[in-house]
């Protein structure tokens, strides 16, 4: 349709305050990535700007030749292909059953599932029962305390009663087939973008996760790669990755810098990689699965 004067304007304007909105959000990011590849002291001396100066890789090599790191980040990609992977697993569990009409209780199973996103034991009982559960210093220490989220079996329970036709699954159950068959083989293939968006929400609480990781784990082999950015960035612990006695202070100081920037963008990455395939999937399966129902 045909815009009037005062229309293209007010649309105009959007656009200007939108992209300056982005470019204050995306600067940061891109600030980093260029310091992460610029020579230390130029950095230091505030003249990188907007694009980097004098290329210079020093944080990443010192970063990749650190084996503490490279098994930090082994441990993160386990942590979150595992748990990710159980935790898409339970919540289709909880969701499926509470999205069929036919269960009886599935309101109040539905209450005492939400009674729990408002109260919880606090931080001190959930130690305990890892502790006495022997899972203190494991990778199930990672993934069982948060091995499912209520929100998301909200989200995924309505995505099923508002975006699945009831009468498929009906026709299935006259044809023979099982609970188990209508869920793998009707309601999950035509759920591919509630998956998306939870395998998203799931593998990015993982990969940022480090509180969890600062209570249960003391073995430094087992620590994600998040509790090592944590040491650099807010610690500022450095002594295994820059050698004073090698170099000078003033150079160490540098390199220290350096690693830093290549830290965060190292760290960011993989899911900054991970948005942009998933992205088609998450709004629309975030938006049919919160308004309706």
């Amino acid at each position: 349709m045909p815009q009037s004067r005062s229309e293209r304007i007010a649309g105009i304007c959007i656009y200007i305050i939108l992209s300056f909105i982005t470019l204050l959000v995306l600067y940061p990011l891109f600030f980093v990535l260029i310091a992460s590849i610029s020579a230390p002291e130029t950095v230091m001396r505030g003249e990188v700007w907007l694009w980097p100066k004098e290329l210079s890789f020093v944080g990443y090599e010192r970063l990749f030749a650190n084996s503490e790191l490279m098994r930090g980040f082994l441990n993160t990609l386990l942590y979150t292909a595992t748990g990710t992977a159980l935790n898409v697993m339970m919540t289709i569990a909880a969701a499926y059953p509470l999205s069929r009409a036919d269960f009886n209780g599935s309101g109040l199973f539905t209450a005492i599932i939400v009674f729990t996103m408002f109260f919880s034991g606090g931080m001190i009982p959930n130690y305990l029962l890892v502790k006495e559960l022997g899972m203190l210093d494991t990778i199930w220490a990672m993934i069982i305390p948060s091995a499912v989220s209520v929100w998301n079996i909200i989200i995924m329970r309505t995505f099923f009663q508002s975006s699945i036709p009831k009468e498929m699954q009906e026709a299935a159950f006259i044809d023979g087939a099982s609970n188990m068959r209508v869920l793998l083989r009707i309601v999950l293939p035509l759920s591919g973008p509630i998956l998306a968006v939870m395998v998203l929400f799931y593998a990015v609480g993982h990969w940022n996760s480090y509180f969890s990781a600062l209570i249960y784990l003391s073995d430094r082999a087992n620590y994600p790669l998040q509790l090592f950015l944590r040491e650099i960035l807010v610690q500022g612990q450095m002594q295994e990755m820059v050698d004073i006695s090698d170099d000078s202070l003033t150079r160490s100081l540098m390199d220290a810098e350096a690693i830093k920037y290549a830290a965060v963008i190292v760290t960011n990455l993989p899911m900054l990689l991970l948005y942009p395939f998933l992205q088609k999937y998450f709004v629309k399966g975030v938006m049919i699965g919160a308004i309706k129902g």
